[in-house]
């Protein structure tokens, strides 16, 4: 069995254009080969632990070669589970809209707890290594401007660089992505972006 570890980081539903882009490639995914099954996690509906100390200290850690206390390794289960729940799909797809030019808290919230030394990415002498390897991912973003190469407004984009980024940190190197923009710019020009991001979508879908 094939996983496909959706993460929706809107909390807008069946409002969001990268929902509604992603749940179309989910559901193409699914149709293009047999045995295989989706994952959904609902970044704004799910109980993250925290960041706080005790993770904080567990993660310096971690890294120092230290001991943890009782306490420490109580709060830190809850991060590995993320973390295995994680590492255990074959695929990953994320819905998520720029806000405020960069990604939603949850999201940046998820990803801090799963990006973690000896878990996704190791240090050493060469520098960092990630760990999750051998994997595709696939980025549904949507916003209100749009952010072209050349324009001078990609500067504003800390979304899609800020997401290629992190992922190939922890070694997903093999992302590919739409993004449904602008969507603030009026009804003719938002239906056009969401048909033509929906398109491409499901195009890649066959062979993600």
């Amino acid at each position: 069995m094939s996983t496909l570890l959706y993460v929706k980081a809107s909390p807008r539903g069946a409002r969001s254009h990268s929902i509604h882009v992603a749940d179309a490639f989910a559901e193409a995914w699914v149709a293009a080969g047999p045995n295989r099954e989706i994952a959904v996690r609902e970044l704004f509906a799910m109980d993250l632990p925290a960041f706080d100390g005790h993770l904080l200290q567990v993660k310096y850690n971690i890294m120092h070669g230290r001991p943890h206390s009782p306490e420490e390794k109580k709060a830190w289960q809850a991060v590995e589970a993320l973390i295995a729940d994680f590492k255990a799909a074959d695929r990953y797809l994320f819905a998520v809209p720029m806000w405020n030019f960069s990604i939603p808290y949850r999201l940046k919230h998820y990803l801090d707890l799963i990006v973690q030394p000896t878990y996704t990415f190791l240090v050493g002498p060469e520098g960092y290594t990630g760990l999750v390897t051998g994997r595709k991912a696939f980025l549904c973003l949507a916003r209100g401007g749009d952010y072209p190469a050349g324009s001078g407004r990609e500067q504003f984009d800390f979304q899609s660089g800020y997401l290629r980024h992190i992922l190939g940190f922890i070694g997903l190197s093999d992302v590919a992505g739409v993004a449904v923009e602008p969507t603030l710019r009026g009804e003719e020009l938002k239906d056009k972006a969401r048909r033509d991001a929906l398109a491409k979508a499901l195009e890649i879908a066959k062979t993600f």
